[in-house]
């Protein structure tokens, strides 16, 4: 039944962002002492053991010629631009602030879903995520300067993630999650090699850097086969909203580790968005509630 994988979805969701958000805290505590290139071939490396072990062990392994399909191929572009543009921001920025950006993502992914995938949203939905837009903006408060550079690298990792998201609904569901996780990891790991000299070049790690890459990579292989299932099983206009809840995790995270105290405006901000995303699934539990009568 659609409503069961809408639940899993939902579930899938939830864990990834947990997954992705850990990840973020532990990159931006090495950002100081390398570069983006650097991090992310430190950390492809380890997340690309571990999937790699997984499909062999899954039989996930399909041939590389599914690269060449044009869906798969401009999803693997897209995730390596969000990658490359998020973590650069991540230094530049707090934690809380890049996650808040981060949701007008689901805006984006719901707007493609109606205009590339017919998928239905009813007024109520779109209403929910653009209070929750206007939730991001509280956070942000936008003045007469604009975005900083750093803002503006989120906002095109947003764009680019909402590539990657609606390019995994048109993949063919026997294309296996993990294949897709698999070599998500190895070319962004390769990018990273290729980046390394561009962006300042190889610095020494201690080995605390070496501990939180390989405690990112193992959180975001979490989050990279969770966010593949979730979007593959639920709804896009369902499951995207609740990528809300990354900010309950950024939030804690930004304060106990980096002593980030947010102010009213974000915390009412923060309010609004979360609000607007348990609103969207509430709406959409009632309305398939109303259907199977």
């Amino acid at each position: 039944m659609q409503s069961s994988a809408n639940l899993r979805g939902a579930i899938f969701m939830c864990l990834a962002m947990a997954g992705f958000t850990v990840n973020d805290a532990l990159v931006k505590s090495v950002t100081g002492v390398m570069n983006p290139g650097q991090i992310m071939l430190v950390r492809g490396v380890m997340t690309s053991v571990l999937v790699l072990l997984l499909a062999r062990h899954f039989g996930a392994f399909r041939s590389l010629r599914l690269l060449l399909d044009p869906i798969i191929a401009l999803r693997i572009v897209a995730e390596v631009v969000a990658a490359i543009t998020y973590i650069s921001a991540l230094g530049e920025m707090p934690l809380a602030n890049a996650s808040a950006i981060l949701q007008a993502l689901p805006l984006a992914v719901t707007l493609g879903a109606a205009l590339f995938l017919a998928e239905p949203v009813g007024w109520r939905r779109w209403l929910a995520i653009l209070v929750g837009f206007i939730g991001v903006l509280i956070v942000l408060r936008p003045g007469p300067d604009g975005f900083s550079a750093a803002s503006v690298a989120v906002a095109a990792s947003v764009v680019a993630a909402a590539i990657r998201d609606l390019c995994t609904r048109r993949i063919s569901p026997e294309v296996p999650s993990l294949f897709i996780s698999a070599t998500t990891a190895v070319i962004i790991t390769l990018t990273g090699a290729v980046l390394v000299v561009p962006l300042g070049g190889w610095q020494p790690m201690s080995m605390t850097s070496v501990l939180h890459l390989a405690a990112a990579s193992l959180v975001l292989l979490i989050g990279y086969q969770y966010i593949v299932l979730a979007m593959r099983l639920g709804e896009i206009a369902l499951v995207a909203p609740l990528r809300y809840t990354s900010l309950i995790w950024s939030i804690g995270i930004g304060m106990l580790v980096f002593s980030e105290k947010p102010d009213i405006w974000t915390m009412t901000g923060v309010g609004i968005i979360i609000s607007s995303g348990l609103y969207a699934l509430a709406r959409e539990n009632k309305r398939r509630a109303v259907t199977a009568r």
